[in-house]
């Protein structure tokens, strides 16, 4: 290549990524502004709820969540105590943001009262919610308690929580991983080299992620913007080491920067793309997931990584081109240094010293590594994870859950947050029998758009009455009709769309409960009884298909990633064996990890259960990212056998990376342990599994369990390639 190129091409791929940097860099901020955190909206199109959800618009005019403002007393509120809660409900009612205001509801036992305040459906929910809160409490007679809670209430707390994602998750990581790098490489600009890299490749992913989001082609929620920017982060780290190590290698071969930068590269380009290749993959199987929230991580992770890949290979080769030896300052790599030994007994270093054990002591230590990678997996026993509470997806304070609990002591626990039936209205009379039967029900009207309240009472086929005096809908069941002849008021009818009616279901349970849950399934089974197409949603019904739906993409999605990634692994090593050896020493490690966490949670931290992502997440990305480092091994491993034969192969390829890899380990496990800073339970759960179950795969795993295999299983690990046929004295 002629010598102009050699300069220009380097600093032209440092430009083009500069740029991209610049125009990235400040999107960043505004990525939260296409994000959403509406559960229903990450529904598969086929769940009752979002069949419910869409249709709801029908029967009575389009809202937000409600907000529902419930006050307190001991020993009961007073006269003037009310009549304050009257004059809250009016200023809520004189909002822009607020639909409508239902009365001030006493509760029955007169220690509090509640008011259920409808965003409109543009209101920004974190936004008004905040603002009602202030209103409220500025409004609040003395001695009085008063909270915001309801579904709008727990989306602004959730809002709250992702605050952080933006400034304070990456600042907690990128400081992790500096420090780190500062105490491996000892140098004072290798470590800005590096994370530049990385944050070079977050910018740009952050770029083509919001102008997709944006025109709507994919969806980001907090979880997903707070995980992009952590696996951005971490993998583009790891990249970014393995192709220093590779390259300080070739300085102390070749004088010229550039030719040191081919060798590296030639070394580097197939690890790391095998590395990037099998992340992407795995993370592109969340497409097979039902749930949206899933599936929109897939794209989202995928195009992170790629940037990930080519950032490593472009932009930091052309970094570490343009500083050379000086970008390892002090410790520089000398041209014609002699390597160190790698094996035999003059080699020396800790990594030389592991492989000598592992040689000596083969199967004993992969037999003791298994069993006790299995003995840790014996928690899983005790894994709950088929989802939690919406009111324990905050840690620490909430005052929507503080909100609830007061909403409970004094009203049916579902207050404000109905359970939705769409039924026939031929069928009325046997919906709301069907309903009534059900425990757990507390009370049922039909939305009515005649109504000023919204709602009207209905009368089953045996009973007359209502008991919907504290439903969810715009304060219960107040029936108020226009003029009809003579002036007498016509009594409001149910709204009847498309030949169906909705009906409001108040639950007698609070709506993130497992007892309303099971009521919910029971109004299932109870109202297709009378008709067949009749669906039930609302906020229960959402987290309880939301559930469903996560426990059905575990047991689709897993064995996916497991197979494609094995495809991946046998024509990356030409071998069957190893690959098999490889995906089994992920799988085991994957199971202590997650069953140290059960363990954990329960104990340790008192969790009250975990969301049914948590293991598919967390098996997503120790598989694909577990697999790097044994990448990162393997193909050393290989490289080196075909020289010097498979034993010697595997302790000469420890050798040469046991170092980069332990430090790529310490680093994405200490990326995704930044999660933890985030006080949203998923991503606490998700940091703890993923940080241990790197460490397990890079201390443990990696170190010994897999070279002890390769060794003990000799050429037959390599089958059928060439290598499984070598002479036995290669």
């Amino acid at each position: 290549m002629p010598r102009f190129l050699r300069v220009v091409l380097p600093a032209l791929v440092i430009v083009v990524w500069l740029v991209a940097a610049s125009v990235g860099g400040p999107v960043f901020g505004k990525i939260s502004e296409v994000a959403t955190n509406d559960q229903t909206s990450f529904l598969p199109a086929s769940a009752d709820a979002t069949e419910v959800q869409e249709r709801a618009s029908d029967f009575r005019q389009a809202s937000g969540a409600p907000a529902i403002v419930v006050l307190e007393r001991d020993g009961g509120l007073t006269d003037d105590d009310l009549a304050g809660a009257r004059r809250i409900a009016t200023a809520l009612g004189d909002r822009d943001d607020v639909q409508d205001v239902s009365p001030v509801i006493p509760s029955e036992d007169g220690d509090a009262a509640e008011i259920v305040a409808t965003l409109t459906e543009d209101a920004d929910t974190g936004d008004a919610v905040a603002a009602i809160r202030s209103e409220v409490g500025d409004a609040l007679p003395s001695g009085v308690a008063g909270y915001v809670t309801g579904p709008a209430g727990f989306t602004a707390d959730l809002t709250e929580a992702f605050a952080g994602i933006d400034g304070l998750l990456l600042g907690v990581a990128l400081a992790a991983v500096f420090v780190i790098l500062v105490v491996v490489y000892r140098s004072p600009l290798l470590p800005f080299l590096v994370l530049g890299t990385a944050t070079f490749a977050l910018c740009a992913s952050i770029l083509v992620v919001y102008e997709l989001a944006e025109a709507g082609v994919v969806t980001v929620n907090g979880q997903v913007q707070g995980i992009l920017s952590i696996l951005v982060i971490g993998a583009a780290t790891d990249y970014a080491l393995l192709y220093t190590a590779r390259f300080r290698e070739a300085l102390r071969d070749h004088r010229a920067g550039w030719d040191a930068t081919r060798a590296a590269l030639r070394g580097a380009f197939e690890p790391i793309v095998a590395s990037g290749g099998t992340v992407i993959v795995g993370v592109l199987c969340l497409l097979l997931s039902d749930l949206e929230s899933n599936r929109a991580l897939g794209p989202v992770a995928a195009i992170g990584i790629a940037f990930s890949l080519l950032a490593a290979l472009t932009l930091l080769p052309a970094l570490l081109l343009a500083f050379r030896r000086a970008a390892f300052w002090p410790l520089r790599p000398v041209h014609g240094s002699g390597h160190r030994a790698l094996t035999g007994p003059e080699a020396a270093g800790l990594w030389a010293r592991v492989g000598r054990l592992v040689a000596r002591r083969s199967r004993t230590v992969w037999v003791v590594c298994t069993v006790a990678l299995l003995a840790m997996g014996g928690g899983l026993v005790g894994l709950r994870a088929d989802g939690v509470p919406q009111s324990d997806l905050v840690i620490g304070a909430s005052q929507a859950r503080d909100g609830q609990d007061v909403l409970a002591d004094h009203f049916p626990g579902g207050s404000g947050s109905p359970a939705r039936v769409i039924g026939a209205e031929r069928d009325l009379d046997g919906l709301v029998d069907a309903v009534r039967s059900v425990r757990g029900v507390d009370g049922v009207v039909a939305a009515s758009e005649d109504s000023p309240s919204g709602t009207v009472p209905v009368d089953g086929g045996t009973d007359g009455g209502t008991d919907g005096g504290t439903d969810g809908g715009a304060g219960g069941g107040v029936e108020d009709g226009g003029a009809g002849s003579g002036g007498a008021p016509a009594p409001a009818e149910p709204t009847v769309a498309r030949g169906d009616v909705l009906l409001e279901v108040t639950l007698a349970d609070p709506a993130d409960s497992a007892a309303a849950e099971q009521t919910v399934r029971d109004l299932r089974t109870a109202v297709e009884r009378v008709d067949p197409d009749a669906v039930v949603g609302g906020v229960t019904a959402t987290a309880l298909d939301t559930n469903d739906a996560g426990i059905r993409d575990r047991s689709v999605i897993i064995p996916v990633v497991l197979a494609v990634i094995l495809v991946i692994l046998v024509l990356l090593l030409r071998s069957v064996v190893a690959p098999l050896v490889l995906v089994g020493s992920v799988i085991v490690s994957f199971a202590a990890a997650l069953g140290v966490g059960a363990l954990v949670f329960d104990h340790l931290f008192h969790f009250p259960g975990a969301d049914p992502s948590v293991p598919l997440y967390s098996f997503v990305f120790l598989v694909a990212l577990g697999l790097d480092y044994n990448i990162f091994l393997m193909t050393r491993v290989r490289e080196e056998a075909l020289r010097h034969g498979p034993r010697e192969g595997v302790l000469r390829g420890l050798a040469a990376t046991g170092g980069v890899i332990t430090s790529a380990g310490i680093v994405l496990a200490a990326t995704f342990a930044a999660l933890g800073v985030i006080p949203i339970l998923f991503l606490a759960q998700i940091a703890f599994v993923v940080a241990f179950g790197v460490l397990l795969d890079t201390v443990v795993v990696r170190s010994l369990l897999v070279p002890a295999l390769a060794i003990d299983l000799g050429r037959r690990a390599w089958w059928p390639s060439r290598l499984s046929r070598a002479s036995r004295h290669m």
